[in-house]
């Protein structure tokens, strides 16, 4: 069973900080991707709504929330995992 990530932004943090961040966010995640552990993942439309990923299975998606720079510097409010079933796999 897969499952999906979602994020929530602290609300507290600026741009700034989470720009600061993301060079290490995107090649922790581009390992991820390499690995085929992750299916799909990115922001929101609208700036501060948050973002999403899909991974193969919860296992993969919790390991990714474990090492994620953005939730190991408190840029993340809160992360919400939850198992999905995927009707087109």
């Amino acid at each position: 069973m897969k499952a999906v990530i979602f994020y929530e932004h602290a609300t507290d943090k600026t741009m700034d900080e989470f720009m600061a961040v993301f060079p290490r966010h995107e090649e922790f995640e581009a390992e991820f991707i390499k690995s085929g552990k992750v299916l799909g993942t990115g922001a929101f439309g609208n700036p501060g709504e948050g973002a999403m990923a899909i991974f193969v299975d919860k296992e993969a998606a919790e390991a990714f929330v474990n090492g994620d720079p953005f939730v190991q510097e408190g840029l993340i409010a809160k992360v919400t995992i939850r198992e999905w079933n995927d009707e087109l796999a």
